[in-house]
């Protein structure tokens, strides 16, 4: 308990201006906490969001996932620890009088259900549950009275004494396990039978609005993940007749929330099957479920939405690598737009008009900022030692392309500056490619970022084509074609780095996770001459195979590839990087998840192959990490890939030698002892 006592102390105090005195290093990425997530009591008395960090295994402490502590946040770093540190809730919340903080949690490890805390002080207790089974979202009536709940699918007794007997078998996208809902009265004794209420499909969120009288669900039919991205509709749902009328929007849908009056919903979506993104903000009326967009075709992505206590709606626009706050009117009428003066601003929220954000910059992950005439006020310091770190000049960098596409991407120079000659340089490329980069905190396990700054490396995060925040036209560019021209825009931003003076020619390097492992495997092999060294994470190296194994196969028919593999054998081929493997001279180190289903694991088990066979001579490793997935979500890997990654550049990409020999197989871990 001595770090939340710690943390309690340094949130309280303004933070005290310090002199930098040293670089980031990757001990340094394995420490790093942020805001999770945030509410505002309905009359705005009370804010209160958590605190996300994970525990520090190079100071000792036992590996984990993400952990999620319950702050009570009352001005600018005035801030409480409201729960102890070792309790991992989520879905925090308030009831609707305002007197209790509600959150998910379970006390003996089993199943969770929904739990208070007083506001004013006093001890938590459960609030509602359902008889084995995990809730995992709720909402209560207006007056309070009722609870529904979000909960797992119902216990199979007859599956599970099978699989205590040793029949474990697992058949493959079959026996789905649906979601229920259920509505429970919320007094001082617990509703040990709560209700039953009948929902569609696979029901992953709902809120309850405001009058009472509906529900807004969105729910896809069943729950593979291709069919939450390319299936998955809102349906609002009338809680006395049980009458469902459903929005049929084409496209993905993100983001929706119920206006004060219960007349309408906001809808952050695609505009169309083939859209690659929600970005896009729509206006829903509630009795007919017709939509319209507000701000179809921009070149920017609408990121959150939240309704004012007076009508007005809030959103977060993201426009390329910069963000801004903008305000409509219940009838979608453009009102005002706020700059947040280098602010990345990701998710707000509201009570009685009083408006709380999270944000980030270039120098800090995600803090709370509150929004009051127009400015914005930051109230969490969660990482003060972040004081004493010198960071590499950050902003954006514009390129034309070869065809005259205008790219933008984030640049971030090294320590000191760039040297004469231009500065080794990594390409940080994001995955999707239906996501984008912005000009705020750009490190962390996987992303160089001023770790690489630190060591003289200039990094460069590029939103090629592809990328969301440009518009939906600019998303959609590269369908079609899986390798140009988006992978051809990499190539094209490292020919103007080097024109800028930026980048040395003979030391650019590249990485990048999913998508942006595709492209890191893509470079290293059909465009090894123009990159020195690569670090491939979850990547695509046989858009065949990927077809075969992947969770998403409409997903990837819809918005990427636009046919089918059959309809095509060989061009689909010829986008993939194993077809290239007899041009890589690029060092390349492979990591990947051994529990991925959405790049599977052997797609970097053939592109490890190919290469160990027919380009012998190319330095070449393969690292797997058991028990993550698509993305390493434990600290310890997320810590071993930060070590790998960094040795990997400084052996191939900081000298410039391709022949150099192979470092270590096993990272130099810097723990603490006890």
């Amino acid at each position: 308990m001595l770090r939340y006592a710690l943390l309690a102390t340094a949130l309280t105090l303004p933070a005290t201006p310090a002199l930098a005195q040293r670089v980031m290093t990757p001990e340094d990425v394995a420490r790093v906490e942020s805001t999770g997530t945030i509410e505002i009591s309905s009359d705005g008395s009370h804010v209160i969001y958590t605190r996300a960090h994970k525990p520090d295994v190079t100071r000792g402490e036992e590996n984990g996932t993400t952990s999620q502590q319950l702050m009570l946040a009352e001005g600018p770093m005035d801030v409480e620890a409201y729960l102890p540190e070792d309790m991992r809730i989520s879905g925090i919340g308030f009831t609707p009088d305002n007197s209790m903080i509600t959150f998910l949690w379970s006390d003996d490890g089993g199943d969770r259900s929904l739990y208070g805390v007083p506001v004013d002080g006093g001890a938590y207790r459960m609030l509602a549950t359902v008889e084995d089974a995990a809730v995992s979202d709720y909402a209560f009536s207006p007056d309070g009275s009722r609870a529904y709940l979000l909960a797992s699918a119902a216990p199979d007794e007859d599956r599970n004494s099978q699989r205590e007997a040793g029949f474990n078998s697992v058949v493959y996208e079959e026996e789905p396990r649906l979601n229920r809902m259920f509505v429970a009265n919320v007094g001082t004794e617990v509703d040990a039978e709560p209700l039953e209420v009948a929902v569609p499909g696979y029901v992953d969120a709902f809120e309850i609005a405001p009058n009472g009288q509906f529900a807004m669900i969105t729910s896809a039919p069943t729950p593979l993940i291709d069919d939450a991205y390319t299936s998955k509709r809102a349906h609002i749902l009338n809680l006395t007749t049980g009458n469902l009328v459903t929005v049929e929007t084409p496209g993905k849908v993100g983001d929706i929330e119920i206006s004060p009056d219960s007349t309408q919903l906001s809808m952050i979506a695609g505009i169309d099957e083939n859209d690659p993104a929600d970005t896009t903000l729509h206006l829903v009326d509630v009795s007919t479920g017709e939509y319209r967009a507000l701000n179809q075709g921009a070149p920017e992505a609408a990121v959150d939405a939240e309704w004012m206590s007076d009508g007005r709606l809030a959103t977060i626009i993201h426009v390329g690598a910069q963000s801004v706050l903008r305000f409509y009117s219940n009838d979608g009428e453009e009102l005002r737009e706020y700059d947040p003066d280098g602010l990345i601003l990701t998710s707000l929220e509201q009570g009685g008009n009083r408006l709380v954000v999270e944000a980030n910059a270039p120098t800090h992950p995600n803090e709370l900022f509150s929004f009051n005439n127009g400015e914005f006020t930051r109230w969490t310091n969660h990482n003060p030692w972040l004081a004493d770190i010198t960071f590499g000049e950050q902003r954006t960098f514009t390129f034309t392309a070869s065809d005259g596409q205008e790219i933008e991407g984030v640049l971030v120079l090294p320590v000191g500056g760039v040297p004469e000659g231009g500065a080794p340089t990594i390409f940080d490329v994001h995955g999707g490619p239906e996501a984008h980069d912005s000009n705020g905190w750009t490190t962390n396990y996987g992303g160089p970022g001023q770790v690489a700054a630190g060591a003289g490396y200039a990094v460069f995060q590029p939103n090629y084509r592809g990328s969301t925040a440009y518009g939906t036209d600019f998303s959609k560019q590269h369908q079609g074609n899986y390798t140009d021209p988006e992978f051809e825009d990499l190539v094209d931003g490292k020919n103007a780095l080097v024109e800028a003076g930026i980048a040395d020619p003979d030391r650019v390097g590249i990485t990048g996770g999913s998508y942006g492992g595709y492209a890191t495997a893509w470079s290293s092999t059909y465009n090894s001459e123009h990159f020195a060294a690569g670090v491939m994470f979850v990547g695509i190296s046989n858009q065949i195979s990927k077809f075969g194994t992947s969770d998403i196969p409409m997903e990837m028919y819809l918005v990427h590839a636009r046919e089918w593999p059959w309809e095509d054998w060989l061009g689909q081929l010829q986008v993939s990087p194993i077809y290239y493997v007899d041009r890589a001279t690029t060092p390349l180190l492979i990591m990947h998840g051994e529990e991925d289903t959405r790049v599977a694991p052997s797609q970097s088990y053939e592109l490890y192959r190919h290469m160990r066979v027919r380009a012998p001579d190319t330095p070449l490793r393969l690292v797997t990490y058991p028990g993550e997935g698509h993305g390493n979500a434990r600290a310890a890997a997320q810590y071993d890939y930060n070590l790998r990654m960094m040795r990997w550049f400084d052996t191939y990409l900081m000298t410039g030698d391709r022949n150099a020999p192979l470092p270590p197989p096993r990272p130099e871990l810097n723990i603490e002892e006890d």
